[in-house]
């Protein structure tokens, strides 16, 4: 223990950042896990209590906090119509894409999917399990309903199955939904030309289910329990991205440059109220 000093950890941080190049968002991943550690180690060996208490006071690194990246309503529908429904891969494509753009499940979750986490009757959702392994239900709007019928019928698959299984019959990986998504993404630029100038991960799918979902006023606490977030500050980061509530927030201001007189009714207001 003694050997696993401040100064040791504060070292082996810096050494991620300079020799393997870890993000400054990363490192802070590793040191929150130290942290973790160290106070678990606080309550066994409290005769170590001064080295303890330096290693908890090692602080977080500060990092630029880049806007998100997300996909507006047109651009998402410009991404849906991209995938060739003639074929297999299409298909299970096109539905993958609608599900993660309307649940804002993660990758895991949209993945993880087996057809017995599918309700389609009514009161049509999904059951995932998300982090901290807590359950949620997520519900369906109809086109997602629509899709996912016509794509069970096609499966006849038992319900343990995969609902978004590869060519193999397992489930996708995380750089296949990202390989796929990149190809469809490539096919709808040529007919939105906005999405030319953004780059989506599966992640951003996410993302875009949130924006969706504020644009159409749903309060931060419900998209917090949509999303499946810990804590209501995680969602924040939506309400930064929005230029268009700040805007909407602007349009409710007055303008410096309008002058603020005194109100003065006219002659008929006047003859109005004195006549009461």
């Amino acid at each position: 223990m003694p050997d696993l000093d401040a100064a040791l950890i504060a070292a082996f941080l810096d050494d991620l950042q300079t020799s393997r190049g870890t993000s400054a968002r990363s490192r802070n991943v590793r040191l929150a896990a130290i942290h973790s550690f160290f106070r678990y180690a606080a309550l066994e060996v409290p005769e170590h209590s001064g080295l303890i208490a330096r290693v908890l006071a090692i602080p977080a690194k500060r990092y630029e906090h880049t806007p998100i990246a997300y996909l507006t309503r047109v651009e998402s529908e410009a991404l849906l119509a991209a995938p060739d429904l003639s074929t297999w891969l299409g298909r299970r494509d096109r539905t993958l894409l609608l599900v993660a753009l309307q649940t804002g499940l993660r990758v895991s979750e949209l993945v993880g999917l087996r057809w017995q986490d599918v309700t389609l009757e009514t009161g049509a959702h999904v059951r995932c399990q998300g982090k901290g392994r807590k359950q949620r239900c997520t519900p369906l709007r109809k086109e997602a309903v629509t899709a996912l019928r016509a794509w069970q019928r096609e499966q006849a698959q038992g319900p343990s199955a995969s609902v978004f299984p590869s060519t193999r019959g397992g489930a996708l990986s995380r750089d296949a939904v990202a390989d796929l998504l990149k190809k469809h993404l490539t096919q709808a630029r040529q007919q939105c030309p906005a999405l030319a100038d953004k780059d989506i991960t599966p992640h951003g799918l996410r993302h875009s289910a949130a924006m969706a979902l504020l644009h159409s006023g749903v309060d931060c606490a419900v998209i917090a329990m949509w999303l499946g977030h810990e804590s209501m500050d995680t969602t924040q980061i939506y309400l930064h991205a929005s230029l268009e509530l700040k805007q909407q927030a602007l349009d409710r201001t007055t303008p410096l440059s309008d002058a603020h007189g005194r109100y003065r009714p006219d002659d008929a207001l006047l003859a109005f109220l004195k006549g009461l």
